[in-house]
């Protein structure tokens, strides 16, 4: 008010919720997002069954999947699926513990803002205990070679298991290993994996358990011509980018011809430079022809007659894939190609059941092709996440060298050490660092409680596990007992875990803060 009059600031489509309104509405969003996906953690997870507007049905268990599909207003859940969304994209896995982090750390600050603690005072304690829970991380963290097969197929296989695909989780496991291991290069004495040189291709109509390796390049095409080969056997690989065909010229032309002389005789030199393109590619020794643009019938005539495999339209993307895998080089024009321009795979074929193109026995390949196979749509998409997460995980065991062990083992370490943390901090923030602490409740009581046990029970166990010394011990989710999750051969990458807690941590303390919500209205025309 000014002088009696109001001043209006913002429009009257702005929709404001101020102070322990904007505070509530915030932790009740996070609270949902982490209720929604919170029965999926863990080998014995349930699946989520979500259906679009356009009738699309996807089932499954994977958090990033869920919380992709659904359709969310406030803004406060869009920011905890930000979260996933990001575990997602930097580490491939760990999604739903992340949303359940968000959300317990969210209902712990419910609970002291009862107790008219600060806001900024909960920021700063979930801040310190964020720092400190890394560090204990660090300290925990085990040693992994980047060739130890063994352990690399122990992290795929924590990663995979529960997903719909457990019958062929086995054969998953080998194919997802020897991919990444296949890509991945050491620079500057560090590993590195690219996962785009990892291409996924999906069959329908097969059974899961024909998944195979391609060590090469599957592409969606067929052969330009049933008179080609469907078979090559030591196959030397031409890659073109430019079309084999007459091309438009740039400019606007006209040929006039008056007699059949001259009609035969622009016939015979449009036949003439056709031909010669095809002899450029057999000329260079080429017994495979992949190209990036359309292949005129009579190249196909003379290629074929050359016992030569063509395909034509090939994506770039593609172009590219078969270049690092068969260590080839991309030509512009035909007549510029040579024999040391060409690749090598030990065979070409086409697929008699589909229209699939396989290039395999690539020597040393830079790209790798894992084809998955399913009865179903539905099937064959979660075998796709399932494969995406694995080789996620092991690339990122691969570069980082470290992992920890699972089945809320860490989690009960983290609680224990950070409460004897906050009893040595002091002061007001000693109570947002010990709830802190206690957010790690929530992953083992969460998979004690998916599993069917009494979740009390099993985390009063883990803890006196812990405190005796048993730093590894973890909840064994199909019986219940408490083992060595280092010994089961339960483990992940480290870095899944650092991210998990990292985003967790910081968008809560974003949350926390705002005590101000304006949120712009869309009006309709007229209104």
């Amino acid at each position: 008010m000014l002088a009696g009059q109001p001043v209006i600031i913002l429009k009257d489509n702005v929709e404001r919720t101020r102070g322990q309104e904007a505070q509530r509405s915030n932790i009740a969003a996070a609270k949902a997002i982490a209720s929604a996906v919170r029965t999926t953690l863990g080998p014995r997870g349930m699946d989520k069954m979500l259906v679009s507007s356009t009738g699309d049905v996807v089932i499954t268990n994977d958090g990033a999947t869920i919380l992709h599909e659904i359709s969310v207003q406030h803004p406060g859940a869009k920011m905890v699926i930000e979260v996933a969304e990001t575990q997602d994209d930097e580490v491939g896995d760990g999604t739903t513990t992340a949303c359940i982090l968000v959300g317990s750390l969210m209902e712990q600050a419910e609970q002291m803002l009862v107790k008219q603690i600060h806001p900024t005072i909960i920021a700063q304690g979930y801040r310190l205990g964020m720092q400190k829970a890394l560090e204990i991380l660090n300290t925990m963290a085990l040693k992994i070679d980047a060739t130890d097969r063994d352990a690399l197929l122990k992290i795929a296989d924590t990663s995979m298991t529960g997903k719909s695909i457990e019958s062929v989780k086995g054969k998953l496991n080998g194919i997802v290993v020897d991919a990444v291991m296949s890509v991945g290069e050491t620079k500057n004495g560090k590993v590195v994996v690219d996962r785009d040189d990892i291409m996924i291709k999906k069959q329908t109509g097969e059974s899961m358990d024909d998944a195979e390796l391609i060590r090469g390049i599957v592409i969606d095409k067929s052969r330009v011509s049933e008179q080609m080969p469907s078979k090559v056997v030591e196959a030397k690989v031409a890659l073109i980018a430019s079309p084999l065909e007459v091309t438009k010229t740039q400019v606007k032309s006209k040929i006039k011809i008056t007699d059949s002389a001259q009609m035969n005789a622009f016939g015979a030199s449009e036949r003439e430079s056709l031909k010669k393109l095809a002899d450029a590619v057999i000329a260079a020794g080429a017994n495979v022809l992949l190209c990036q643009k359309g292949i005129a019938d009579a190249v196909q005539f003379y290629l074929a007659k050359a016992g030569v495999l063509a395909v034509d339209d090939v994506k770039e993307k593609d172009m590219k894939y078969a270049a690092k895998a068969l260590h080839a080089t991309i030509v512009n024009k035909t007549e510029d190609l040579t024999a040391a321009d060409l690749g090598y795979a030990a065979l070409v074929a086409e697929k008699e059941d589909a229209n699939l193109i396989t290039i395999s026995g690539c020597k040393n390949p830079k790209a790798i092709t894992i084809l998955l196979r399913g009865s179903t749509d539905y099937l064959i998409d979660e075998l796709e996440r399932a494969v995406v997460d694995g080789t996620s995980v092991v690339a990122d065991a691969m570069e980082d060298g470290t992992f920890v062990v699972g089945g809320g083992a860490i989690e009960t370490e983290l609680l224990l050490k950070l409460r004897e943390y906050a009893e040595s901090v002091g002061g007001r923030v000693q109570i947002p660092l010990e709830a802190f602490a206690n957010v790690f409740e929530a992953v083992p009581l969460t998979l004690a409680e998916n599993s069917g046990y009494n979740p009390l029970d099993k985390l009063v166990a883990l803890k006196s596990a812990h405190s005796n010394g048993q730093k590894f011990a973890g909840l064994n989710v199909y019986t219940g007992e408490i083992v060595d999750m280092f010994e089961a051969g339960v483990i992940e990458p480290l870095r899944v875990k650092k991210q998990a807690i990292q985003s967790a941590a910081e968008t809560a303390s974003m949350l926390i803060r705002v005590d101000d919500m304006m949120i712009t209205q869309n009006r309709a025309p007229g209104q």
